[in-house]
């Protein structure tokens, strides 16, 4: 019998403003889609946060048994700077300003996010595509959109109809928006575009001649709104109806909005059960923001390279200083968080490496059963992470009792918190077993091996009174170089 028998997850949908209890459509399986990067640089950390909480997500699913299908998209065409319908696509302007072809920058910050998100030991989606991939399927789309009278066509290009739309459907459903209040809040702009109306929104643009990144299609050569994508992949890999889309607040309106009235025009049905969105991340109480410096790149993070922190961190220990907050809400990114975190990290990761030399006695004195259901409770209601972090820290407390002698444990409770605590912080919150220790030496070895890099540059330089100056203060910490036919080495004995 699967877990997810016995737990019953709530959901908080953001289509209906409040939980709801999880009913998959097909009852063992689960259909999660996730809007992926557009991959023109290098990965944002708010961005990290959000795929951080979808990792979880499906981390926890799959622990109770279900057979999850999760999507996420690389966004690698037709994503118009603005979030626009008018203007130049982000990749294509990045390939521009670097005079390389468009395909090389996809290629190479599409290699970026995958690598950061390893380094933050993410499980790979079960299927990652492409927007170019799908050119046909979104073509396909516009078709039936049009023959269902939503769209329309005009100078090559083809706009989605809102206010036809809007007759039979309600266009801002999901983000409580009302079409008289978009319609009272929009700028006229001279000459702005082809469109009947300012609301209405690409699924097709015709390629101006400088436009790069260009495909035949009916009505020209060009290439789709930056919306379209999204429901031609989600609707081929999970069907034309699924249980769970997920991405970050912010696109909310129009892009999740518009993936709904897409989907409604051509399929006639609601495309999603359960609307899921991550809230933002925030720095020192700022939006982040590369002009003020306000900023930090997920890479900065690990190497300390950045004015905002004081020190490199383990990529668990920021994995775990963004769980501590709830998806949903908005996470303030601080070096000082970032190293009460690091303590609160390695405190738990101690107090499980703890767990193997415990010897079990005939008494507990800690309910593990109790406290093994409130793990599960906290991430059924609504995943609700910094809640189950709390109640492991619980676990800690009682581990350190039973070390110092002031608790006892039996031998069946103690299998059970090792199984749950192991599950919970390395299956589930996706951390790793890094001790202090590790993490340590590793940062040692990488500052010797500089060093011996700097050496070995003086020598060749002739310089070899700082090539001796370095190797005589090394020894005066402890740290001895050993030179040897491959090469440099180093103890600490």
């Amino acid at each position: 019998m699967h877990l997810f028998q016995h737990q019953q997850i709530k959901i908080y949908n953001s289509l209906t403003g409040q939980k709801e209890t999880f009913k998959p459509i097909n009852d063992s399986h689960v259909g999660m889609y996730v809007c992926g990067p557009t991959v023109y640089s290098n990965v944002h950390l708010g961005n990290v946060r959000t795929f951080m909480s979808f990792d979880m997500i499906f981390r926890y699913l799959k622990h109770l048994g279900f057979k999850v299908r999760f999507v996420r998209n690389i966004t690698d065409a037709g994503h118009l700077e603005n979030d626009a319908d008018e203007g130049e696509d982000r990749i294509a302007k990045k390939a521009r300003l670097e005079q390389i072809e468009p395909m090389e920058v996809v290629q190479r910050y599409t290699v970026d996010f995958h690598n950061i998100l390893n380094k933050f030991n993410f499980l790979p989606p079960s299927i990652e595509p492409t927007a170019t991939g799908h050119i046909i399927e979104q073509i396909e789309l516009i078709k039936d959109i049009i023959d269902n009278g939503f769209a329309y066509k005009i100078n090559g290009s083809v706009y989605f109809d809102v206010h036809k739309y809007n007759e039979s459907h309600q266009y801002g459903i999901l983000s409580k928006r009302n079409l008289e209040d978009l319609i009272h809040n929009t700028r006229e702009l001279d000459g702005q575009s082809d469109k009947k109306n300012p609301q209405d929104f690409a699924l097709w643009k015709k390629a101006e001649p400088q436009h790069i990144m260009r495909w035949p299609s009916p009505w020209s050569d060009g290439f789709p709104g930056w919306h379209l994508e999204c429901t031609a992949m989600s609707t081929k890999y999970l069907g034309e109806q699924f249980d769970i889309h997920g991405g970050g607040m912010d696109l909310k309106f129009p892009h999740h909005e518009c993936e709904i009235a897409q989907n409604e025009a051509a399929k006639g049905k609601s495309p999603v059960n359960y609307w899921m969105h991550a809230n933002m991340l925030i720095m020192n109480g700022k939006k982040m923001a590369k002009s003020t410096g306000n900023y930090i790149l997920p890479e900065e993070i690990f190497t300390g390279n950045n004015k905002n922190i004081s020190k490199a961190f383990e990529p668990s220990v920021a994995r775990f200083f963004m769980l501590q907050a709830h998806y949903r809400s908005i996470l303030d990114f601080t070096d000082n968080g970032l190293l009460a975190s690091e303590k609160g990290f390695y405190r738990l990761i101690d107090a499980i490496n703890l767990l193997d030399d415990i010897k079990p006695s005939s008494t507990s004195t800690f309910n593990v059963s109790e406290w093994k259901q409130k793990c599960y409770d906290a991430m059924n209601d609504d995943f609700n992470s910094p809640i189950l972090i709390a109640n492991l820290f619980e676990a800690v407390k009682y581990i350190n009792q039973i070390k110092d002698g002031s608790a006892s444990i039996t031998e069946e409770d103690l299998s059970t918190l090792k199984e749950t605590i192991n599950t919970f912080v390395f299956d589930i919150l996706g951390l790793q077993n890094v001790s202090k220790e590790s993490a340590d030496t590793d940062k040692l070895s990488g500052a010797v091996e500089l060093l011996i890099q700097l050496r070995h540059e003086a020598r060749a330089n002739k310089d070899f009174a700082l090539s001796d100056k370095i190797r005589d203060q090394l020894a005066e910490a402890g740290i001895f170089l050993q030179d040897g036919k491959d090469g440099t080495s180093f103890t600490t004995n």
